[in-house]
């Protein structure tokens, strides 16, 4: 018996009623609603990259696609699309029920829990990340302003915001790193 009919094939039994979901499955699923909604990767690492890019010499897009692979990777932040997709779905089905819906379907700016999910997948990335969400939520540069623009009934009250905190994860992700590697090299070669 499967708990949740729709699962996909690679759930795996963990009691006799219930499937867990891999992790594989879940961001597989992350990636595939960003999709549907229009997101691709390279999307979110053009915004990556322009943020970093006065900060980075010889920085590439392909790092910053590695970046935002790297954070997509976390389930907090899948379960974040998840969910904030789902909502932004069934506000266009005119689904949820009234203030909710009209709260979601106008983008009610003292609604706030759009932002509050999307900062809290942001909280894993540090300080760099949570300021950087704020810059990018308020700029809403390339795909994060096209999506907010959306018209024809589309509704990404979320998905803005989502884009923004995987962006901002990658590019903290990304400033650490580089961190890390010069504090290596300068390490390495103070010992020769």
């Amino acid at each position: 018996m499967t708990y949740a009919p729709g699962l996909p094939e690679d759930a795996t039994f963990y009691s006799a009623h219930k499937k867990r979901v891999t992790s594989e499955a879940v961001e597989r699923a992350a990636e595939k609603a960003l999709a549907e909604r229009g997101v691709r990767i390279d999307d979110i690492a053009e915004i990556v990259f322009d943020l970093q890019k006065p900060f980075m010499s010889g920085l590439t897009k392909a790092l910053c696609v590695e970046n935002v692979r790297a954070v997509l990777a976390k389930r907090e932040l899948q379960h974040a699309i998840l969910v904030g997709i789902e909502l932004d779905r069934f506000a266009e089905k005119k689904m949820l029920s009234e203030p909710l819906q009209s709260l979601i379907d106008q983008d009610e700016g003292l609604f706030g829990v759009d932002e509050t999910i999307a900062l809290g997948a942001v909280s894993s990335f540090g300080s760099i990340a949570a300021t950087t969400f704020g810059y990018l939520d308020k700029v809403k540069p390339k795909i994060i302003g096209k999506v907010d623009l959306a018209k024809g009934g589309r509704v990404n009250t979320f998905l803005d915001d989502l884009i923004a905190s995987i962006a901002a994860d990658a590019s903290s992700r990304l400033a650490h790193r580089v961190r890390d590697d010069e504090e290596k090299r300068a390490a390495q070669s103070h010992r020769k």
